[in-house]
């Protein structure tokens, strides 16, 4: 059979409290308390697309990568939680650099909102950047695609890995509850790169309008400074 060419259309754009890469959880589901909006493009903000998305709890969002830039695949990758230093192969790995720069995510479906000529969606646990294009969405259905009994090959052994985190008690008082427990579950996924351990070298990276510095020392997660 010929190659052929799929024209794949964006259908809509995620809004998220992420206008960049670094601090994004590495799976969607991670940190259920996030929230993004889904917005349509101007092609496909009928509401009637979306009729009876409402009764599914949970959705699947088909994306790309828009910041990955590469010229040509390479057949094995580095997981970042192998720290860096194991490949495994690019289909045995959800890594952004693939021969198609496509994501896959399962969010949950806080509210649809069926405004005429404007419907959005509102999720919950994404992992995905402000701005990231959407080239589908389907339903998740539990009878056939949840699998208890799926092994989990090399995530395995780093499937529960989080760190406590200690947020100043000024910025505690200051901030909404619910911005706080967000940041408290993203900063617990411990953003840095898995081969960095450097405690003294203090990151930082764009978070809900603020600019989150942190560090990481004796085991665990301190914000040093919140800038606006």
């Amino acid at each position: 059979m010929d190659n052929q060419v799929v024209e794949t259309k964006i259908i809509a754009q995620v809004r998220s409290e992420f206008p960049s890469k670094f601090g994004i959880p590495r799976q969607s589901g991670l940190v259920p308390s996030l929230r993004a909006r889904i917005v349509f493009e101007p092609e496909y903000r009928n509401a009637e697309a979306l009729r009876g998305i409402e009764e599914f709890s949970h959705l699947w969002l088909i994306w790309g990568f828009s910041e990955v830039k590469q010229e040509k695949w390479s057949p094995t990758v580095r997981p970042p939680r192998l720290g860096g230093n194991r490949r495994m192969g690019v289909f045995a790995t959800r890594s952004p650099f693939r021969p198609n720069p496509i994501g896959l995510s399962c969010v949950e479906l806080i509210k649809a909102d069926l405004t005429p000529g404007n419907p959005t969606l509102l999720v919950g646990g994404a992992d995905l950047m402000d701005g990231t294009p959407i080239y589908d969405i389907k339903p998740y259905l539990l009878t056939t695609d949840c699998h208890p009994e799926a092994s989990k090959g090399f995530t395995q052994e780093h499937e529960n890995y989080q760190l406590p985190v200690e947020i100043p008690t000024e910025l505690v008082k200051k901030w909404p509850a619910e911005r706080v427990q967000k940041l408290r579950e993203v900063l617990a996924q411990d953003p840095r790169p898995a081969y960095h351990d450097d405690e003294t070298r203090v990151y930082g990276f764009p978070f809900d309008g603020f600019e989150i510095r942190f560090l990481v020392t004796d085991g665990k997660v301190v914000v040093k400074e919140v800038l606006t």
